[in-house]
């Protein structure tokens, strides 16, 4: 919107949809809601994936200064040692349609948006550099299956209705709307659910578990799926870093997105921040020239935008491999063992009861949600410090009551799963 209007208009003309922050507020704190300074800036964009990469390659085409060597392919990387530091000088290509003839593209700068398959790391390193990662398992896998609104119908109200994303423990799922009618299911897995994963798989018993969640009933009611489910594993929190102290072990080049800093793709969070970053890289590059001072800046500016976002997914995963174990064992997920853990999980529950309840909190806990700013920024608010003490002073009890999700428990869908069995 401020950076691409032109491209907005395109995303509009395609089918994409915005909520507006009104929109997202539950018909219970309606009556609490006064436009506030900033709500215009919580607003979300809603299409398919396959939607947003073709309008997005459309309006690249149409840029007059950007070629796509669409029969190419990147073999290697060219570098040089100077005196201040390891110079990308060029890329190794093989042109497809000319029999795989090899040839050296160079250029003043180099992009690496390769997502999570990019081999830069590996490249670099091994001519010298020490580009540092950090890779944490999230120990799960998820499916998604892509589904249609038959003629006449519309969405379910997302305020009529039981929640249409939640975590059972040993199940995550949610619904992301799209455009043109169509939307997706996504069903998240630990890793150790392997009896689950295997029915997820099968796109009939994929739909019968669907069922099984109240909020996804008014979904499947209304469409048809246009997808056999498919699913993603091997699936990591990855932050790669370019520069050691001060120093950039690599000049003229900069990674983006997934290729630098990869989060849990359950959360949503992918899109928006690889955009993010590549606006922060333009930023750079239009303010500095000097390479050094441009990989400094650059990871000063990684590191404040993109680095807590990254931390706060990682955080969520990290809770979920706890809450998925404890759901295996048949543990007390409310149950704590210290003075430590209670406060905890009275805050949490405190902060989850004043954002159902509170406008201000709501407002706040949205502009985590929506990345307007950095998370958890919200919390250093006075007001919000104060309604989450006084929420606390109600007791756990009290904030717990219109917490739980319905849905079965593990031990309930796996009866099921073992009926759908025996019924073959």
């Amino acid at each position: 919107e401020r950076n691409h209007p032109d491209l907005l208009e395109d995303f509009f003309a395609a089918g994409a949809r915005r909520v507006n922050f009104p929109d997202m507020v539950p018909p219970h704190l309606a009556s609490q809601y006064s436009e506030q300074p900033g709500d215009e800036e919580m607003w979300v964009l809603m299409c398919r994936r396959a939607t947003m990469e073709t309008v997005l390659r459309n309006y690249v085409n149409r840029q007059p200064n950007i070629e796509i060597l669409n029969n190419t392919y990147v073999t290697g990387v060219a570098t040089e040692a100077s005196d201040k530091g390891l110079l990308v000088t060029g890329l190794h290509i093989a042109h497809k349609d000319e029999g795989n003839r090899k040839s050296l593209l160079t250029a003043d700068l180099y992009v690496d948006a390769g997502g999570r398959a990019s081999k830069f790391n590996r490249w670099l390193n091994d001519q010298g550099a020490d580009i540092s990662e950090q890779r944490d398992d999230a120990e799960i896998v998820y499916y998604t299956r892509h589904f249609q609104l038959r003629d006449g119908e519309e969405e379910p109200n997302r305020h009529d209705h039981e929640p249409f994303a939640g975590d059972l423990g040993y199940l995550k799922y949610g619904v992301f709307p799209g455009d043109s009618g169509h939307f997706a299911i996504i069903l998240c897995l630990p890793n150790h659910e392997t009896e689950l994963r295997e029915a997820i798989k099968d796109g009939d018993r994929f739909d019968q578990i669907c069922q099984q969640v109240p909020g996804l009933v008014p979904w499947l009611s209304r469409s048809t799926a246009t997808t056999p489910p498919f699913g993603i594993g091997q699936i990591h929190a990855v932050w790669s870093d370019n520069v050691v102290g001060d120093k950039p072990q690599v000049l003229n080049f900069f990674a983006v997105a997934d290729a630098s800093a990869r989060t849990n793709p359950l959360y949503g969070r992918g899109c928006s921040t690889g955009i993010l970053h590549a606006q922060l890289l333009a930023e750079v590059l239009a303010e500095e020239q000097d390479p050094i001072l441009r990989a400094q800046k650059f990871h000063a500016a990684t590191w404040d935008r993109v680095r807590p976002i990254f931390d706060a997914s990682l955080n969520e995963d990290k809770n979920g491999i706890k809450r998925a174990q404890a759901v295996l064992q048949d543990q007390d997920l409310n149950q704590a063992s210290s003075l430590k853990e209670w406060f905890g999980l009275s805050f949490r529950d405190a902060l989850g009861a004043a954002a159902r309840n509170n406008i201000h909190v709501f407002r706040g806990m949205m502009r985590t949600v929506n990345l307007v700013e950095k998370p958890g920024d919200f919390l250093n608010d006075p007001k919000t410090k104060r309604l989450i003490f006084l929420y606390m002073l109600r007791g756990r009890r009290w904030n717990t009551r219109a917490q739980s999700l319905r849905g079965p428990t593990r031990r309930e869908m796996m009866t099921f799963i073992d009926q759908l069995e025996q019924a073959i």
